[in-house]
């Protein structure tokens, strides 16, 4: 499976009363396909899973499936600290017709490395589907090893790791120790250009709902050798790149994409919206960046 340099983790967008907005995500995939998405990962934490049921998932994740039709890869997180649970939604999705299965870390239980394992090997010998591990230390209180990575990495349908831990070493020790097939993408977007130039495939991306098509730049002139093109979409991109996660995701960039017109600002409880104050100040993020991208981003 190939999902490309830049993979969105897709928002879920809510209805006054909290319920799924389908048609508003129907409008969300078109713009992310339209815009730099090479992929589209569907119920991660950008899409507020933890506060998803699981009938609510399987519906998104078919009609994502359905939306997309083949254009793109669908990779859907159907990971939990629940093992069998973790089973059988992946065995779910895999009828629904998705692409792929991003199986994050265990939270909460705080397995050892030995473990997350046995975990993860449970999940891939269960289903045909190429599988993508998730490691989110941040979250899930616990970080999967480069070792227990690579010890994964042999198993023949684990294809690739979202490596979400923030640190440049770790992905470099996969980066060393992997073999050529197995991918590494970086889950941290001001990460992007730093995990390409040691060797990394590309961002499994948040920021890729308003910028995808500048990301898709930024790699294509690293890739292509203009280092300096490449250097300066990035270091346009890091003060965005901050405000978006300035507050738990996906609140900041739900109201980004308000701003473009799309009407998803809701979120569900625990999480609640940006206040006047916050806004302004992502306001200013985001006015700044344009103007620079007019400037010499883009030029």
């Amino acid at each position: 499976m190939n999902i490309g340099k830049v993979s969105t983790a897709m928002i879920t967008p809510f209805l006054p009363d909290g319920s799924i907005h389908f048609e508003m995500i129907a409008k969300i995939i078109e713009h992310l396909i339209a815009n730099g998405s090479d992929s589209i990962v569907v119920c991660g934490t950008t899409g507020e899973s933890p506060t998803l049921s699981h009938n609510e998932k399987m519906d998104i994740i078919r009609f994502t499936v359905e939306t997309v039709d083949g254009r793109v890869p669908v990779i859907a997180g159907t990971g939990s600290n629940n093992t069998q649970q973790s089973i059988d939604m992946t065995q779910e999705a895999e009828e629904a017709g998705v692409d792929g299965a991003m199986l994050v870390t265990p939270y909460y239980n705080k397995p050892d490395q030995r473990g997350m394992y046995e975990h993860f090997k449970a999940i891939a010998s269960n289903t045909n589907l190429p599988v993508l591990l998730y490691n989110i230390p941040g979250r899930s209180v616990v970080n999967m090893s480069p070792e227990t990575i690579l010890h994964l990495s042999t198993i023949s349908n684990i294809v690739a790791v979202k490596e979400a831990s923030g640190s440049l070493d770790q992905m470099g020790l996969i980066l060393h120790g992997k073999e050529e097939e197995f991918q590494v993408y970086s889950g941290d977007d001001g990460l992007t250009l730093p995990l390409l130039a040691i060797g990394g495939e590309g961002i499994i991306s948040v920021a890729s709902h308003i910028i995808g098509g500048d990301m898709q730049r930024m790699i294509q002139a690293f890739e292509s050798g203009d280092r300096e093109l490449a250097k300066r979409i990035h270091l346009a991109m890091l003060p965005l790149v901050h405000a978006l996660f300035a507050k738990p995701n996906p609140v900041t960039i739900k109201y980004a994409l308000s701003k473009l017109g799309f009407d998803v600002e809701a979120v569900r409880l625990p999480l609640v919206g940006l206040s006047k104050d916050e806004q302004l100040a992502y306001d200013l993020v985001w006015d700044t960046y344009m103007k620079q991208r007019e400037m010499f981003v883009l030029s």
